[in-house]
């Protein structure tokens, strides 16, 4: 099984898959909405907005593994993330990243290095990671890094050709 094919569950419910999702590239972060770099929704927003058409999809994963900082129900997610920032790209279901209830998806992501050559566990809210269309793992950007960070929309540039 590759990572487009792991199931996943969207906000609302529904069942997919990555592949089924993106059908190319994927930024996948994990989100919460009250945590002090929640503002990178925006960013977040203009680049599925920037680069959409282009084949990037922005997969948001809300997670309330970070001082509960991801409290909400999925209506409450969902409401907070349209009215406040605007968000249209996908968001899953609230899903654990870290530890022994980690969804699929993130053990294998988590397998990805960052820039510095360290993989493993998510360190906070808002860590970015880079598919390309064939589902591989090009890049992981710790959360401090903002989406429109030069070294990620080079990462997302070279990806789309």
């Amino acid at each position: 099984m590759t990572l487009t094919d792991i199931p996943l569950t969207t906000l609302d419910g529904t069942d997919t898959t990555l592949g089924e999702l993106a059908g190319g590239a994927a930024l996948v972060v994990n989100v919460a909405s009250k945590c002090g770099l929640t503002p990178q929704y925006s960013a977040l927003e203009q680049l599925a907005k920037d680069y959409g058409d282009r084949g990037l999809t922005v997969i948001g994963v809300p997670c309330n593994q970070f001082m509960g900082q991801e409290p909400g129900t999925a209506e409450e997610i969902q409401t907070f993330c349209s009215t406040t920032y605007g968000v249209t790209f996908p968001l899953l279901a609230k899903t654990d990243v870290n530890g022994p209830g980690r969804h699929p998806l993130y053990a294998e992501l988590t397998q990805a290095a960052d820039g510095s050559g360290e993989a493993g566990d998510v360190q906070w809210n808002f860590e970015k990671f880079l598919l390309a269309p064939n589902g591989e793992v090009v890049a992981r950007f710790r959360p401090r890094t903002a989406p429109d960070a030069p070294e990620v929309i080079a990462a997302i540039e070279s990806v789309l050709g």
